[in-house]
């Protein structure tokens, strides 16, 4: 395998693994985790194909909404799919989704909330082209959240702000406040490192968790490697990840084995067939006749949105 393809999949499975850390194992995981849905069920816009809403939204025990960051995160997801959908549409499938997973009182609640959501974003972008510019990064940013809390007040209640925007607020709080220490020049060294000591000291847990996340994940593949090269076979390596995380988590990561497992071997086995389409060792150029015939085998192989990482490997 060339050294592009190591990278790609090197990077590919470090963001895989820590999105599934946020799937599975992040702070609010008491929350039941929802059955896998129909896979064609989200198939809204192509790009989400094989995906699944972010949002684990919740009702209290009156089966009242309660507004948190996953309500948010629901609503950003759908978002995430403007320029394959008009706004209309986007704004349409969010309500079906809301009717679906809420009672009809939380669902109401919920697209009140939505419509102001809206509203607010298209002022965020509105009042973002309306920032002064500035070359310091720490006071751009600063002055960038201080503006968008303000505007949240014309659109959302204090209790909506907190649930809504309260756990991104604090992880931006704390992120600028590093870039403040970190691009002061007037500190020594050691200044510097008291000052971040200080911040980590009093980071909340569960932002602390979000933060360690990706590492705390890649640390347990490590382990697994490790594993597997002394001989470890997948039950082992089940048991592993079950007890650093959970069950479901670790199921989870031995489908994603399964996955790349599956594709390594159609990607050696498409390699071996490309060689024999060029000849010569597999490194001439393809003419019109060979190219119609290593299509053929893409195809025969592979789907669309497979064959765009198909470059890598040729």
């Amino acid at each position: 395998m060339n050294t592009n393809a190591t990278l790609l999949r090197l990077g590919a499975l470090a963001i895989l693994l820590a999105a599934l850390y946020f799937a599975f194992f992040k702070p609010e995981a008491a929350a039941p985790v929802k059955e896998r849905a129909d896979p064609n069920y989200f198939a809204f816009v192509r790009s989400m194909e094989g995906t699944r809403p972010d949002g684990e939204l919740r009702q209290d025990g009156a089966d009242q909404l309660v507004v948190d960051a996953e309500l948010g995160r629901l609503f950003d997801y759908y978002l995430a799919g403007l320029g394959e959908k008009d706004l209309n549409a986007i704004k349409a499938e969010i309500e079906r989704e809301l009717e679906r997973r809420l009672k009809p009182a939380a669902a109401a609640t919920a697209k009140r909330l939505l419509d102001n959501y809206l509203k607010y974003k298209g002022a965020l972008a509105v009042l973002e082209r309306g920032l002064p510019a500035t070359n310091d990064l720490a006071k751009g940013a600063r002055q960038r959240l201080a503006a968008m809390q303000q505007l949240r007040h014309s659109y959302f209640s204090a209790q909506e702000i907190d649930g809504l925007f309260g756990a991104s607020d604090a992880y931006d709080n704390d992120a600028i406040a590093r870039l403040e220490i970190n691009s002061d020049a007037t500190l020594t060294a050691e200044q510097r490192k008291a000052r971040l000591d200080a911040l980590d000291a009093r980071m909340p847990a569960a932002l602390r968790a979000e933060r360690d996340a990706p590492s705390q994940v890649l640390r347990l593949e490590d382990s697994v490697r490790q594993l597997r090269a002394q001989g470890g076979g997948d039950n082992e390596v089940y048991r592993l990840r079950a007890a650093a995380f959970s069950p479901e988590a670790a199921a989870r990561l031995a489908e994603v084995d399964r996955e790349e497992a599956d594709w390594q071997r159609r990607i050696g086995a498409y390699q071996a067939q490309r060689k024999d389409v060029l000849g010569g060792g597999g490194t001439g150029a393809p003419n019109e006749r060979t190219e119609a015939q290593l299509q053929q085998l893409r195809d025969a192989n592979f789907s669309a949105e497979e064959q765009r990482r198909l470059g890598a490997y040729e």
